[in-house]
């Protein structure tokens, strides 16, 4: 699995790593303990939840158990007030075993009251780093501004052939002020890949090492430079093995890339 640096963090992680939300949402961790067992296996050692997901913080630490060492952990405050975020945050950390790799605000929710206090726990050891996210693009000039401010060190956005507006700004100004770039919704929620081009189209992918449409989409992300880690959320363990794979691919070049767009661009809807 090739690995980045994560901006100045000092952190090091898989250019492919996996979101949890609905996926992780259930009752019973064993549900999902085989799929957390195959993204281990395969280097996915980057792991991204929230509290808005349901039960999925909680079940992706018992998946984790021993193995939490071996993983960088991206969680979230989502709270509308000082309390709640605490607390949620307390819970997170007694979860994961007192450190959280990378502390998101989620949505910019809140994010004058949190980001003090996450300053702090950085402060003392508790937050490796510190982050901010979102997936509307009429929130991306407000991260921009903290951005500027410079009391973070990265971000979490939507990239994919269909959601671009991150490389007017966002991603050049990640890349001038040296953050970790996570990407999110790199199918977009599954929509690029309800309907697949023809395999007559696809052809050319082999030459990269893809086998499969929903790869081709994660590779044309993370083939980006200024990205860190693409994080595709799922429950199913062919599938998490299938999107590890791309770890190992060779990345497009401009062209491939483009022609990814073109094919996302005609053929879904």
């Amino acid at each position: 699995m090739e690995s980045r640096t994560f901006g100045k963090t000092g952190l090091r992680v898989p250019v492919i790593g996996m979101g949890t939300w609905q996926s992780y949402d259930v009752r019973d961790p064993g549900e999902v303990q085989p799929v957390t067992d195959a993204i281990l296996a395969h280097g996915a050692t980057f792991v991204d939840t929230s509290p808005m997901y349901g039960s999925a913080e909680r079940v992706l630490a018992k998946t984790l158990g021993e193995h939490r060492r071996d993983v960088t952990v991206a969680t979230k405050v989502w709270a509308g007030s000082a309390r709640e975020g605490r607390e949620q945050i307390r819970r997170a950390l007694e979860w994961y075993g007192g450190v959280i790799d990378l502390y998101q605000i989620h949505n910019l929710e809140a994010w004058e009251t949190h980001l003090p206090y996450l300053e702090e726990l950085k402060a003392q050891g508790k937050v490796r780093a510190i982050g901010i996210t979102h997936w509307s693009a009429s929130h991306f000039a407000r991260m921009a501004t903290i951005i500027e401010a410079g009391r973070i060190e990265a971000i979490q956005i939507p990239y994919n052939p269909r959601e671009r507006e991150v490389e007017a700004e966002l991603l050049p100004l990640a890349e001038r002020r040296g953050l970790g770039v996570v990407l999110m919704r790199p199918l977009e929620k599954g929509a690029l890949t309800r309907t697949a081009p023809p395999a007559r189209e696809l052809g050319f992918l082999a030459d990269y090492g893809i086998r499969t449409w929903a790869q081709a989409l994660l590779n044309w992300g993370v083939s980006d430079p200024r990205v860190s880690v693409s994080i595709p959320a799922t429950g199913d363990v062919k599938h998490a093995i299938d999107n590890c794979e791309v770890g190992n691919a060779r990345r497009f070049d401009t062209a491939a890339r483009d022609r990814v767009a073109a094919l996302a661009r005609r053929h879904t809807t």
